[in-house]
């Protein structure tokens, strides 16, 4: 079934791809979503209008959850769910950056079990499923090698950084960012980074499929506090994420605050 719904996930992104593009540097009319949840464009709505009729015409029996997707409570009880973000970076998007990205991913009791991100302005293609491998344009990638925190490469914000935040000392790594966060994910799944934080509690729908193609290219994957994400929650956010090449990630939770009473 995974593998299935790999083919159908890759399918649906390509087309999300085709939509975005004929927005892109047009002019997309925009808006603020209120309540601190940022921008949204024409374009973020039509593409999630094409997800929602394709994939779900393809499963009926599953689930939906989507940034751009009035909640509800029917999504907690479907065995497999669709976890979408239309458009994960729209600030980049409305900017004319090329680093926006189609995030697709199929939940399972829990545990994401087919992964899709697409960005479509550079063609490049992240996809996995559990049990296969996590490949980048149909070529396997691997999560790097590294030990240890210093002179790692790590996508945070600067806010991140701070050293409140990191009691046993803030890491001496070479700092990025890129705007969508699940581009951030398979950045580190192909090796390109070493790590990425985000201590700020995390939408499901920006993390789910980049989480399981940076675990399934051998990358470290866990919420701020080193525990396991699981999706499909109630409130769908995770507690931050961390994720790093294994011989990184102990050495960034070592460092970090232990006790969490606010997202940071």
């Amino acid at each position: 079934m995974p593998a299935h719904d790999l083919a159908l996930l890759t399918e649906a992104a390509l087309k999300a791809g085709d939509i975005a593009l004929r927005y892109w540097k047009q002019g997309a009319k925009s808006w603020d979503k209120g309540g601190g949840h940022g921008p949204v464009t024409e374009a973020d709505l039509d593409v999630n209008e094409m997800l929602a009729d394709r994939l779900l015409a393809a499963r009926p029996g599953y689930g939906w959850l989507s940034e751009e997707t009035e909640d509800g409570a029917a999504r907690l009880a479907a065995e497999r769910v669709f976890i979408i973000d239309p458009i994960d970076g729209t600030r980049a998007f409305m900017a004319g950056e090329n680093t926006f990205a189609h995030s697709l991913a199929v939940a399972e009791r829990g545990r994401v079990t087919a992964a899709v991100v697409y960005l479509p302005a550079l063609d490049r293609l992240y996809t996995a499923c559990d049990h296969g491998p996590a490949l980048c344009d149909g070529a396997a990638i691997a999560a790097s090698a590294r030990a240890g925190a210093e002179g790692a490469t790590l996508l945070a914000t600067q806010s991140s950084m701070a050293p409140a935040l990191w009691p046993g000392g803030v890491p001496q790594v070479r700092r990025s960012f890129r705007a969508s966060l699940a581009y951030r994910l398979c950045l580190v799944a192909e090796g390109r980074f070493d790590g990425m934080v985000t201590l700020r509690d995390a939408w499901e729908w920006d993390i789910a499929a980049g989480a399981l193609i940076a675990e399934r290219a051998g990358a470290m994957v866990t919420d701020r506090a080193g525990a396991q994400i699981r999706f499909n929650a109630a409130h769908p956010q995770a507690a931050g994420v961390v994720v790093a090449a294994p011989g990184v990630h102990g050495a960034l939770m070592g460092g970090l605050v232990q006790k969490w009473e606010r997202p940071a």
